[in-house]
């Protein structure tokens, strides 16, 4: 069998991608299955990122492409705003019954970067709402990512995501400083001992703007986009004293950790740690149909939606929320993680999976490895003026290697999906390892 010809690149602009380099050398994938893609030339590519943090499940799963192509059968879309179908109440109940006690009003979105705005903007209504319009300062962290809305570049603290936008930002945001440190915690196995102080820096910055003027503290329980960066043992504990102390919300953008990629439903619950709001995508569909949700205490949306005495009471949404598809795939896919008790899987392998990525300790150009759950991230050191090239390099001969992995910086990440295999852990790590001998 012929391999499917090659379309024409010239139309198609990539996000997040050098595309003039890309299309000199393209890499294509033609179809997926389980824990692998195809490429366009017929080759087996091992998924060492649940495609972009997303698939869980794996790849094309019947149930889920059943429950999508019967939905668009019997009804393939309907309006959101004052009118409703059943399925987008039944995604609502069932996402809410994984979210952390309390944490059970639903706002469905169609990706993570409309999750975080939502979730702002509700912040902001929040206090409005009770009487407090003046809190309308957000506050994020350096190296954060949340989206590319102009809100999620607002609070986010990625410079390459901010520099050409720098003008047109949200007023009103300030950072707290990130907690990567390879001085104090390189190689560190789950959380890092040192670094709980950082989040004391939200006391300085609150001095600073007066407590009362802030909404809203944002970040990635583990931030993963920059690089896989793991909270320090009691900094997410100490961000949340210090929000509950001064009336401010916690938001916890989980677009990436929630639905078992640490071993439990959300980083809330691993971690133990209740925020006011859990931003949420990827996971939540497997990424078969796009969809996002933001997942609100009970006692944050009441006070929205009872400070109105009739009529609308969130001028907020979309044309797609709760997509008659986009419920489907939810459903579908919230009942493989309960039947295949895939959460748990998460966790039973996460020991294998940091004993693997640790043996890379001492490899050719690796400076520090940090994991938790099923995710890792494995820091090379740079060239000279060429920051980023060798994970670059690197990306690209894994993937010729029969592995995909992502990159971002000189940081290799890997976040498999949940039904992955010891054996198959174990060829992830073998194959970086040997990739890693061949670069200069």
């Amino acid at each position: 069998m012929n391999a499917p010809a090659m379309p024409d690149l010239s139309h198609l602009w990539m996000p997040f991608t050098a595309n003039r380099q890309f299309k000199a050398d393209p890499r294509m994938l033609a179809s997926a299955k389980g824990m692998y893609y195809t490429s366009l030339d017929g080759r087996q590519v091992l998924d060492g990122t649940a495609g972009l943090w997303c698939v869980n499940a794996g790849h094309c799963r019947t149930e889920i492409a059943q429950a999508i192509a019967n939905q668009a059968a019997h009804l393939d879309y309907a309006p959101g705003f004052q009118l409703g179908h059943p399925l987008a109440f039944e995604a609502a109940t069932a996402v809410a019954g994984l979210m952390p006690a309390g944490l059970d009003r639903i706002f469905f979105t169609n990706s993570g970067s409309e999750s975080v705005d939502t979730a702002l903007k509700i912040a902001l209504a929040y206090h409005r709402a009770r009487g407090e319009g003046q809190r309308t300062r957000l506050i994020g962290r350096e190296r954060g990512y949340h989206g590319v809305g102009f809100g999620g570049i607002s609070v986010g603290g990625i410079a390459g995501n901010r520099k050409t936008f720098s003008g047109a930002m949200l007023p009103s945001v300030d950072h707290l400083p990130h907690t990567h440190n390879l001085e104090k915690n390189a190689f560190s196995k789950g959380q890092p001992a040192w670094g709980a102080h950082l989040a004391d820096e939200l006391e300085r910055i609150l001095a600073l703007h007066d407590p009362s003027t802030v909404a809203a503290v944002i970040v990635e329980p583990m931030a993963g986009s920059t690089g896989v960066l793991i909270p320090p043992q009691g900094y997410l504990q100490r961000l949340r004293e210090i929000t509950a102390k001064h009336g401010i919300l916690l938001i916890f953008d989980e677009v990436i950790t929630a639905y078992g990629r640490l071993g439990a439903a959300t980083a809330s619950e691993f971690f133990g740690v209740t925020p006011d709001l859990i931003t949420m995508a990827k996971g939540v569909s497997n990424a078969a149909v796009p969809a996002g949700a933001v997942a609100v205490k009970r006692d944050v949306h009441d006070a929205i939606v009872n400070a109105v005495n009739g009529g609308i009471e969130f001028f907020h949404g979309y044309t797609y929320s709760a997509h008659p598809l986009a419920a489907a795939a939810i459903l579908a896919t919230l009942d493989i993680y309960r039947r295949e008790n895939l959460f748990a899987r998460a966790r039973e392998l996460a020991p294998a999976f940091e004993k693997a990525v640790h043996g890379l300790q001492g490899a050719h150009h690796v400076i520090d490895v940090r994991n938790i759950g099923l995710v890792a991230g494995i820091e090379l050191s740079s060239r000279d003026g060429a920051p980023g090239a060798r994970a670059a390099e690197a990306f690209k001969m894994c993937f010729d290697a029969g592995l995909m992995v992502r990159y971002t910086g000189d940081i290799l990440a890997v976040s498999p999906p949940l039904i992955i295999d010891e054996a198959q852990i174990g060829e992830i790590f073998d194959t970086i390892g040997k990739v890693l001998k061949e670069i200069a």
